[in-house]
């Protein structure tokens, strides 16, 4: 059997979860499913990252201790992959004890290896990024583009660095012998273009007196880790990495014998260099294999284009959506309405829209018209006629023009694609008018009703990794041949 590995990034958890984090799981959702339909075995891992100054600063401003202010909020994202119906096979935690462990094994083995040393330095410093900035990455106001309502912070102090510019070479050689390794291309265009202009050291380390939230630096009690090489390491202890038991991360990392070795990671296109060059820095170090691919998402955007961020204050909670509309229609229109690696934006009226037209009106109407007209019209010896058999469905969902979808990452193609076959069969089923024809013609209106009821299984399949919740309810119907007692999806008025 094959092994498939992939994770989310690990949001911040001070605050809210929020619309861009949903985007982001729910598209690794849908790739975990669809390898598993395949027949591959599949971890797929999330989590929660819970160490560094913004958290320390939140958990201070609320008045309560700063383990149990990263508990509650890391609750609420647990929660968030039950509402989101997410099939996560682990959701790690960076405060867990056994990631601690994994953080400073690794932090061991980089700084044996000669990669980690101690200097002073001067810099500014982002705390919404958690990172430092040069001058090039800095708006015409002097000020991160990220965060533009916080300011920059300028630091001077002794740290730990990793030799980051030891692995411009090596890079450049995967990256080299990978020519899918970033995806989209014109994120990978990026981030060898950063690696082309020479890699610099950076600080892994945090001085205990001025920020005591972190995990504690192995024989040095005056420091705690930078929590960008902190968070990192969850790919791997996830999987048991640094522990006596790491049977999942020979697995499904270093999956030997596997022909087409798969570790991915999904993250936001300002996670790009963490992901594509400092973790994959941080893997040569420690002699652990590289990632095989980074999905790189755009950013969620709001009214007139500005990015969606807790620091901006503008975010839309995933929960008040589902509990409106249900967690299928937010599925729906993060993966058919975003694009697969642009930005894209969200509003409520955007929303509302596609909702009504794509959902109500085409999915929900669809499935409607052909089951009222079977249940009328067929009986249970033509029943067995459309029934879908189980290798057919897998013939479907491994034909070529899904694959290439898949393989791509590209899963708003592989939505539009879907949605073209609704609108298609809509719009014959107008026009055949088989509640007519079968009334003087019945071997004609029944095999045209059959032929209907069979596109509307293979929609099914196809929804399975998208919407798994209403393929499962149309497949029902189908077998029981009944009509909706209520609509799939309500119209909800303004």
């Amino acid at each position: 059997m094959k092994n498939f590995y992939i994770t989310s990034t690990l949001p911040y958890v001070n605050s809210d979860p929020h619309i861009g984090f949903a985007m982001e799981i729910i598209r690794a959702d849908v790739i975990a499913r669809y390898k598993r339909s395949l027949g591959y075995e599949v971890f797929f891992n999330t989590g929660t990252d819970e160490h560094g100054q913004k958290l320390f600063e939140s958990a201070k401003e609320s008045g309560v201790d700063t383990q149990k202010y990263v508990d509650q909020n890391a609750q609420k994202f647990s929660d968030l992959m039950k509402l989101l119906n997410i099939s996560n096979d682990a959701f790690i935690r960076t405060t867990d004890e056994n990631h601690i462990k994994a953080a400073q094994e690794l932090w061991r083995i980089c700084k044996e290896k000669g990669d980690i040393y101690k200097k002073n330095y001067k810099m500014k410093y982002c705390v919404g990024c958690e990172d430092e900035k040069q001058d090039s990455e800095l708006d015409e106001n002097g000020k991160c583009p990220i965060h533009p309502n916080r300011e920059l912070e300028i630091r001077e102090e002794e740290n730990y660095f990793f030799k980051f510019s030891n692995y411009e070479n090596q890079l450049k050689e995967l990256y080299k012998n990978n020519p899918n390794f970033v995806i989209p291309d014109f994120r990978f265009n990026e981030i060898k273009n950063f690696v082309e202009k020479g890699l610099q050291d950076f600080s892994v380390s945090r001085l205990k007196s001025k920020m005591s939230w972190g995990i504690p630096v192995p024989d040095d009690e005056e420091h705690v880790m930078y929590v960008w090489f902190d968070a990192l390491t969850n790919y791997i202890s996830t999987l048991g990495w640094g522990s006596n038991n790491d049977s999942n991360f020979e697995k499904f990392w270093n999956q030997s014998g596997n022909e087409k070795r798969e570790v991915v990671q999904y993250c936001g296109k300002d996670n790009l260099r963490y992901q594509s060059a400092t973790w994959q820095g941080m893997l040569m170090s420690a002699g652990i294999l590289n990632s095989t691919n980074i999905i790189i998402n755009g950013f969620i955007t709001g009214d007139g284009g500005m990015k969606m961020s807790k620091s901006l204050g503008n975010t839309i909670n995933p929960k008040d959506v589902i509990e409106k509309y249900g967690v299928d229609a937010l599925r729906y229109f993060l993966l058919k309405e975003v694009s697969s690696f642009e930005d894209s934006p969200f509003t409520m009226d955007r929303f509302k829209d596609s909702y009504n037209s794509g959902l109500v009106n085409g999915l929900g109407n669809l499935t409607s018209r052909i089951l009222t007209m079977s249940e009328k019209y067929l009986t249970n010896k033509d029943h067995s006629r459309y029934a879908l058999e189980e290798e057919l469905q897998k013939k479907l969902i491994q034909s070529d023009f899904v694959k290439l979808d898949f393989d791509n990452f590209n899963i708003n193609s592989y939505s539009q694609m879907i949605w073209r076959e609704i609108s298609e069969l809509n719009k014959a089923i107008t026009e055949e008018e088989v509640f007519k024809i079968i009334k003087t013609d019945i071997e004609d209106g029944t095999d045209k009703l059959i032929n209907y009821i069979s596109k509307l299984s293979r929609i099914a399949i196809y929804l399975e990794p998208m919407m798994p919740k209403t393929s499962e309810t149309i497949f029902s119907l189908i077998k029981k041949n009944k009509k909706p007692e209520t609509p799939l999806f309500p119209r909800i008025e303004n």
